[in-house]
């Protein structure tokens, strides 16, 4: 054990020595887990370090993303980072973040918002059960703090329930948070009757003890449940004047070079990381087919979140590499057409939105094409999962069903009003919402090619279809449905406002008014080249969505002419909390049906 001895002080080394360049991180977070990382490093981790993208690949989760420190001084004693890149710790262009992401090495997703890792950790691990088909086994580095977060919770139960037995969450219990102890303190026995009570399997050890830490690993890799493995620790352990200390939290050491001869002074040594075991080839995906979106014929009416339904189908059977996701309503988010055709594909998550999203994230840092649906609303309560799905540069489809207040009589609980605003704002996003069913079937097939967060916003209720079979729709465009050189008004609508709009232009046709309108169903990126045209022609645009006036259609519009000569533009869109009323009767109340708008564009031109 004396190897593993000294590889443990170098890593407590070299993670002082990060916080010290840096002048800040989180040392005495990295000092606690050290010995639990050297054990995992030399022992059983199994990861090919000259080839990242190997299936078989073993995948390490530091949940507790601040202690990044020592996955970095990890990567230097694997050979992944050399001592002089150690050292740019936290410094402008530097991969070695504050809390990592997927530019470091070993790191798969990014962390550091707790609470995420094991969740994810679920997704990784249910796809080597079920797709991949592969025994590599998701380690979990989780902090004692972050077991106050309900997504761990979330992850726990779901684990158990699908029974992921490579799944081995190591929880590093030093007893101390940012401002002061943690709930339960060094209380093992608190943490085991709440795993114990989910079905894992939990093993208490000292997390300073080699030999425990050595048995507990081999212990958990023979258990035929989840695993937790709960480590006693010290806070700063290894340095005298920082170690079980209240007050450190977030800071280097203080004395770095003392601390450091402390620990044994700088050292570099290499540690031998397994490869993985030979294994048969994954099973991987299949030859892609010809995708081809279900048909509505013009005058139909279908709604969009049908139409995604059966569109999804269509797509999987053309593309093996399509999952996909559900929190207990596919039956209304129309994603159960596809679970019934790929039970294989399907991932039932019941209600339990943060541990969905981010099992998605897990599972495209395996190469899959997940799509996540529920009702736009119920989003919200993920969106967290879905900020640190972009900065894991995590490519997925979300699906936000019964979006608006066009859903009707359940009341405002279950509308989703704010959706665009958040998903706008999410890096690399893109946002989609279509307004008929041929539409909603052309887009699937570039959803699913397209990198980054994808958001498709579909509507309950059934909509006219007013585009014919086959015709080709680009994320990034729109459609001009009705011009004429004597358009006095622009009116820029998606969704279900898109028809509103229509029959707003011809009540204000039979007012001598000529109205262009704009099916503007890729809200991000944004068609400003045909906006511009239309303000240029007419002088004067009216947004009409159902959803917030803040941060959704309007607004992006608006930010289409950032810097240019603007037109006149009004924006309309609900700004009253809704109660229950039928779909109609909510439009009208909101302000967004035919008649509210073309009185708000007469009102407009009389005041002109």
């Amino acid at each position: 054990m004396s190897e593993l001895a000294a590889l443990a002080q170098q890593l407590r080394v070299d993670a002082v020595r990060c916080a010290e360049v840096a002048g800040s991180g989180h040392p005495t977070s990295s000092l606690s887990a050290a010995d639990l990382v050297a054990v995992l490093a030399a022992r059983h981790l199994r990861y090919d370090i000259n080839n990242r993208a190997n299936p078989q690949n073993d995948h390490l989760i530091f949940s507790k993303g601040h202690a990044s420190p020592l996955l970095y001084a990890l990567g230097k004693a694997a050979g992944l980072i050399t001592d002089d890149e150690l050292v740019t710790y936290r410094a402008l262009g530097s991969r070695l973040e504050g809390h990592p992401t997927p530019r470091a090495p070993m790191v798969d997703v990014a962390t550091g918002s707790l609470g995420l890792g094991l969740p994810t950790g679920v997704g990784l691990a249910l796809c080597g059960q079920r797709l991949d088909r592969l025994p590599y086994r998701v380690w979990v580095l989780c902090g004692d703090g972050e077991l106050a977060e309900g997504s761990v919770w979330e992850a726990v139960e779901h684990a158990s329930y699908e029974g992921l037995n490579h799944l081995v969450a190591i929880i590093d219990v030093n007893r101390l948070g940012q401002r002061g102890p943690t709930r339960f303190g060094w209380d093992i026995g608190a943490y085991a009757r709440r795993f114990e009570a989910h079905g894992w399997r939990v093993l208490r050890i000292d997390g300073h003890h080699l030999d425990q830490i050595d048995a507990a690993y081999r212990e958990a890799l023979t258990s035929t449940r989840p695993t937790a493995v709960l480590a006693r620790t010290v806070k700063g352990a290894g340095i005298a004047e920082v170690a079980d200390q209240e007050g450190h939290h977030g800071k280097p050491v203080g004395n770095g070079r003392r601390a450091i001869a402390e620990l044994g002074g700088v050292r570099h040594h290499r540690v031998n990381v397994s490869k993985p075991p030979y294994l048969a080839p994954p099973h991987r995906f299949g030859e892609r087919g010809r995708y081809q979106p279900p048909v509505y014929e013009l005058g139909d009416t279908e709604s969009t979140r049908d139409a995604f339904g059966a569109a999804f189908a269509a797509l999987a059977r053309a593309r093996p590499d399509v999952v996909g996701l559900d929190a207990e309503v596919s039956d209304s988010t129309r994603m159960e057409r596809f679970a019934a055709e790929h039970p294989d594909r399907f991932f039932q998550f019941y209600i339990a939105e943060q541990q969905m999203v981010a099992a998605a994230i897990g599972i495209q840092a395996r190469g899959w094409n997940p799509f996540v649906a529920t009702f736009a609303a119920f989003l919200a309560r993920a969106y967290d999962v879905i900020r640190m799905a972009a900065v894991s540069r995590a490519n997925l489809c979300l699906v936000g069903s019964h979006a608006g207040v066009a859903i009707g009589a359940d009341g405002p609980s279950q509308m989703g009003l704010e959706d665009i605003a958040v998903m706008r704002a999410v890096y690399s996003s893109t946002v989609i919402h279509p307004c008929d069913a041929n539409q909603t079937g052309m887009l699937m097939e570039q959803l699913a090619d397209r990198a980054g967060i994808r958001y498709l916003r579909t509507c309950r209720g059934e909509t006219p279809v007013i585009y014919p079979p086959g015709e080709v729709f680009e994320v990034g465009g729109s459609r001009v449905l009705r011009s004429s050189s004597a358009d006095a008004v622009t009116l820029v609508a998606a969704g279900v406002t898109v028809h509103e709009a229509l029959a707003a232009a011809d009540d204000l046709a039979r007012h001598g008014v000529a109205t262009r309108v704009i099916d503007l169903y890729s809200i991000k990126p944004v068609d400003a080249v045909t906006l511009h045209q239309a303000a240029g022609d007419t002088g004067f645009l009216v947004t009409v969505e159902d959803h917030r006036p803040e941060g959704g259609l309007g607004d992006a519009v608006c930010q289409a002419f950032s810097g240019a000569v603007a037109p006149r533009i009004t924006r309309l869109g609900v700004d009253t909390m809704p109660g229950s009323a039928t779909p109609a009767e909510q439009l009208v109340a909101a302000g967004i049906d035919h008649s509210s708008i073309a009185a708000a564009v007469l009102s407009q031109l009389a005041a002109r």
